[in-house]
């Protein structure tokens, strides 16, 4: 943390920025590339390990084979939500690729993350796609090797949760052709 922020009457006087402002900034080149927008607050993004690009490629080619011919799929691509423009690992977004040329997509079907070692910030980032009504997301716990899917967002959090563990299949709810056995994700 930056040191001036852990003084919490500091931090109270601190102000978030918001999308237009991080807009600008992007298109400025005074954001790094590997950064989001959480909370109001440019976030780093860490460096992809070699569990959790595996991953992620196997989702996503499940998700995409899943997927109607009116959804787009999306690796690592914004998603403008109120204070925020995270970049889920997978996404799926109804529309197609010219509907999203001027603004980015405010909402999906279906967010999916990935955590080796960002379980902190993608637990904040199901908060904020409840917000953005996004009926279903999954956090994929690679090191635990566990899926839980959260579905039902109500007031800004998810009220339903299922933990798969090895052994089990994932159905998703929203995509109906999209199943995934567990320990097809992970290696022995």
């Amino acid at each position: 943390m930056i040191r001036i922020l852990e003084k919490q009457a500091i931090r109270r006087q601190a102000r978030p920025i918001d999308l237009r402002t991080y807009h600008w900034m992007v298109e400025n080149g005074l954001v790094e590339k590997q950064a989001e927008l959480i909370r109001g607050v440019i976030i780093e993004k860490m460096s992809k390990s070699p569990l959790h690009e595996t991953t992620v490629r196997k989702l996503y080619r499940r998700v995409l084979a899943a997927a109607a011919e009116t959804m787009l799929v999306t690796k690592e691509a914004p998603i403008s939500i109120h204070d925020s423009e995270p970049e889920p690992d997978i996404a799926v977004i109804v529309g197609n690729d010219d509907d999203f040329a001027q603004a980015h997509p405010t909402t999906a079907v279906l967010a999916i993350e990935v955590a080796v070692s960002s379980q902190e910030i993608d637990r904040e980032k199901a908060d904020i796609y409840a917000e953005a009504a996004i009926p279903e997301f999954w956090l994929v716990l690679a090191l635990e090797k566990t899926i839980e899917v959260h579905t039902t967002p109500r007031g800004g959090a998810y009220t339903e949760c299922v933990i798969c563990r090895m052994g089990d299949t994932v159905q998703s709810g929203v995509l109906p052709a999209l199943r995934v056995a567990v320990a097809e994700l992970f290696p022995g």
